[in-house]
């Protein structure tokens, strides 16, 4: 018997906290669950999030009709950890999994072969990138969006749970993603990027990949409603990390891990509603877990946010964490924020930070070099190439929501410091986090002109010793 399917026959032994002893004719069909879940989006980039010019009319629809989380955050800004963690409903570190394109170990469950267990049919689309153990944990695969309706048609009177990986809006960037495409005038220039007509033709290409799957989600919703099926659905809308741009994706800065999170189910959520504290996603698999029945085996790190779906007044977490490890450069980054607060901890400082390949060799990116070799850089944007880097960075994210000044070293801000050090070692003490001379890799790819130097993933050095901090 292999790993996963222990686990598995483990977890069926674990009893259900809704429905004990009830007949199967006795139970009420619980919800079904569609998530939907955006690749390199950053959490402003809709119109119902503020955007000015960016067209979404269907997420806007979801967030109208439900609930919009406004200060939701990310477990890491990388990809396959961000869908690995959240399907297992562990940080990063904790699943084995940590770096970009690591598999899922097979020892790991996901959510979906937990559902199994309340006859839930599950299934994936589009993009997945967890690898073989996580693909065989769900029932059904499809390749595109028009084949939502072949999942719907197997999971007939059901409840269903399926993952729907969006390639949008993932570098490459070609036009015609849209017939009406946005312009150049249409975007809008955070301070941390050269404004530019290259990064301003940039943006606007990824404004084009996000109206994509604005017009992909509406179909798939349109279709749900055809068939009656919506309004006893849990839809959950979401991305990976934040757009691939300089200072945003790979980061973690909010630009990176601050993350759209909507949340839409007409039977049980009132529509225009909001919720204005703190939320992770790493409490999303133990809410699915929730809302179908079932109780969440003890790994899992989160806890189920059903009392703000039923309750958004309620308040928040009272602080978020998150992580990078290797993505193309490797990193061992820690953050711990608050409200009020961020607290990054740098492991490796001799370097300037390691971006992901696409960002470090983007139109974007090259506006920047060429007011690095002027000496025109502001001192936002040349923080991108600071080194050595401070092993701590503090910020006040209310004050200074874009976080460009470093308070870490001020003797005022000392108290701050201390106290938010010892609640992020606390963190990595409860999850098993590995430390940074740890599970190190070559990078792969030229931290400035973002040149891959070979396509292979270096391995590891120093693995972890034999069942340390794994659960």
């Amino acid at each position: 018997m292999t790993r996963l399917a222990t686990a598995l026959a483990l977890l069926a032994l674990i009893p259900t906290a809704a429905h004990a002893g009830a007949g199967k004719d006795d139970r009420p069909r619980p919800p079904s669950i569609v998530v939907f879940l955006a690749d390199d989006v950053s959490a402003g980039d809709f119109g119902c999030y503020g955007h000015p010019t960016i067209r979404t009319p269907n997420i806007d629809a979801l967030a109208a009709g439900g609930l919009r989380f406004d200060n939701a955050f990310l477990t890491t800004s990388s990809c396959s950890p961000t869908r690995i963690s959240v399907l297992t409903g562990k940080y990063p570190h904790a699943t084995g999994a940590e770096d970009l394109h690591m598999t899922l170990p097979d020892h790991q469950v996901f959510v979906s072969s937990m559902l199994r267990r309340a006859g839930y049919h599950t299934g994936h689309m589009l993009k997945t990138h967890y690898g073989p153990a996580g693909n065989a944990q769900f029932d059904w695969y499809g390749k595109a969006v028009d084949q939502f309706p072949c999942f719907l048609d197997e999971a007939g009177d059901r409840p269903f749970f399926l993952w729907v990986g969006f390639t949008d809006a993932h570098r490459p960037y070609q036009e015609g993603a849209i017939a009406n495409p946005h312009t150049a005038d249409d975007a809008v220039v955070p301070p941390f990027l050269a404004d530019t007509p290259e990064t301003r033709a940039d943006l606007a290409l990824y404004y084009d990949e996000i109206a994509r799957m604005d017009g992909d989600i509406g179909r798939m919703v349109a279709e749900l409603k055809a068939r009656g099926r919506f309004d006893d659905t849990l839809v959950i809308f979401f991305a990976d990390n934040g757009m691939p741009f300089p200072r945003a994706k790979g980061t973690l800065y909010d630009s990176g891990i601050a993350t759209p999170l909507i949340a839409s189910w007409p039977d049980r959520i009132p529509p225009g509603s909001t919720h204005s504290g703190l939320a992770s996603v790493i409490d999303l698999a133990p809410t699915f877990l929730d809302i179908a029945g079932l109780r969440s085996p003890a790994d899992l790190q989160g806890r189920s946010m059903l009392p703000v779906l039923d309750d958004p007044a309620l308040p928040g977490l009272d602080a978020v964490f998150s992580e990078r490890n290797w993505h193309n450069c490797d990193e061992h980054m820690r953050s711990i924020r608050t409200e009020q607060y961020k607290l990054i901890r740098n492991a490796y400082l001799d370097l300037p930070l390691g971006n992901p390949s696409d960002v470090s060799s983007c139109p974007s990116w090259d506006a920047l070099l060429e007011l690095k070799a002027r000496g025109a850089l502001s001192p936002s944007q040349a923080q991108l190439f600071q080194a050595p880097r401070p092993p701590v960075e503090l910020y006040d994210v209310q004050a200074d929501p874009a976080e460009f000044v470093n308070l870490a070293s001020l003797p005022e801000y000392a108290a701050v410091v201390a106290e938010l050090s010892g609640r992020l070692d606390d963190w990595i003490a409860a999850t098993g986090d590995f430390p940074p001379r740890y599970r190190r890799r070559a990078d792969n790819c030229d931290r400035l002109s973002g040149e891959k130097f070979t396509s292979e993933i270096a391995p590891m050095t120093d693995p972890l010793p034999p069942g340390f901090g794994r659960r």
